[in-house]
């Protein structure tokens, strides 16, 4: 069964379009980069998918089911803005964490805290951008999830926490699971993905896999972003 499934139009609340009468799904074990020019609609799609934003028509399902209660028991969501609250200690976070998430795997996300040498007992807000990032990332892939939705996980940080940030992604997710990126860092990100998604205006322009297009198109994803997306 797919891990999620997009089925006919489904819009979001306020008219905005994130997907216009397609069918598609995205099968477990796979990264796939949902990639687009900024404004495309990635966001939406990953609001949609997470249910923080309702469909006016058409179906999204998670798992066979549409989102909701259910469906984030196994979706891990890292949104483009951070929701953790700036008062809290790293500490905190893991108690939230292990309170509202079964999978959460405590000690995983303590022993990447602890090789970055961030102090639990440290407040979140007084911590560095990237380091921030870092633990955002952290505490979302040491949930044992089947869907992990990233948006924008490697915008507005330095190389190497974007290098860290791709590194901790590949290494600590369910290898049953499904990893969505949304993001426009094409070169950053190439590497990782097994499959791809371009989006522009709501509207998916290509879905398939990285070696199909480097051997069909002899051409890197980040050539062929730039070609089809040329200004």
């Amino acid at each position: 069964m797919a891990i999620l499934e997009c089925r006919g139009r489904a819009n979001s609340l306020g008219g905005i379009r994130a997907l216009d009468n397609v069918e598609r799904a995205l099968q477990p074990g796979r990264i796939v980069g949902l990639l687009g020019p900024n404004g495309s609609g990635k966001t939406t799609r990953s609001k949609l998918a997470n249910g923080l934003l309702t469909p006016t028509s058409g179906q999204i399902l998670i798992d066979g089911q549409a989102p909701g209660v259910e469906s984030k028991k196994i979706v891990s969501y890292l949104p483009e803005r951070s929701c953790l609250g700036d008062w809290m200690k790293v500490s905190d976070l893991l108690d939230f964490f292990s309170d509202f998430y079964a999978d959460f795997r405590r000690d995983t996300a303590q022993e990447m805290l602890s090789r970055l040498s961030i102090d639990p007992r440290q407040n979140f807000g007084h911590l560095s951008k990237g380091t921030r990032e870092k633990v955002q990332l952290i505490m979302v892939m040491s949930r044992q999830a089947k869907l992990y939705l990233l948006d924008e996980p490697i915008g507005g940080v330095d190389p190497a926490t974007r290098d860290y940030i791709l590194h901790t992604i590949i290494s600590n997710y369910n290898e049953d699971a499904t990893v969505l990126i949304s993001t426009h860092l094409i070169a950053d990100v190439e590497q990782v993905l097994d499959e791809v998604i371009f989006l522009q205006n709501g509207r998916i322009l290509l879905q398939s896999a990285v070696d199909d297009i480097r051997e069909n198109q002899g051409k890197s994803i980040d050539a062929l972003f730039r070609e089809v997306f040329k200004c």
